[in-house]
C-alpha cells in the first residue's frame, strides 16, 4: 500500500475484494408502511431503500400486496425482479401477485426472515 494511502487511513482495497465485494442494490418500496420499512431496513442494512419519488432506476422492487395492484406494478416494473409479500390469510392477494408475474411472493413473516438472501438471488442472477 503506498505510504500517503496510509497516512490519509485510506485502506487498500485488492482487485479480488472488489470483484467479490457485496453489491449495493437500490429497492423500491411499494406501498410499505413505515414500521415495515423499519423492520426491512435492519434486515436490509447493506442495501439502499427507496420510494417513488426516487429518480433511481431500482434493482428490486418490494411490494406490500394487499396495499398495491400487483398487475400496475408488473406493468411498471417490467424488467425489474419483483418481490410481493402479504400475510399469510391474503391467499388472493398472494395468487394475484404469482398471477401478475412477480419473481418471488411470500408471506410478511417469511420476508423479514429472509429478505437478505431474497434480495441477493435476484441481483444475481
Amino acid at each position: 500500500m503506498p505510504k500517503a494511502c496510509r497516512a490519509r487511513g485510506v485502506r487498500h482495497v485488492t482487485r479480488a475484494a472488489r470483484l467479490y465485494a457485496p453489491q449495493v442494490a437500490t429497492i423500491l418500496l411499494c406501498g410499505v408502511d413505515l414500521f415495515f420499512r423499519t423492520k426491512l431496513e435492519g434486515t436490509l442494512a447493506g442495501h439502499r431503500l427507496v420510494t417513488a419519488d426516487s429518480a433511481d432506476r431500482p434493482d428490486v422492487v418490494i411490494a406490500d400486496i394487499a396495499r398495491i395492484d400487483p398487475d400496475e406494478v408488473a406493468d411498471t416494473y417490467p424488467d425489474v425482479p419483483i418481490v410481493g409479500f402479504a400475510n399469510h390469510t391474503d391467499t388472493a392477494g398472494l395468487r394475484a401477485a404469482h398471477a401478475a408475474g412477480f419473481d418471488q411472493v411470500v408471506v410478511k413473516s417469511a420476508l423479514i426472515d429472509r429478505a437478505g438472501v431474497i434480495v441477493d438471488e435476484l441481483t444475481t442472477t
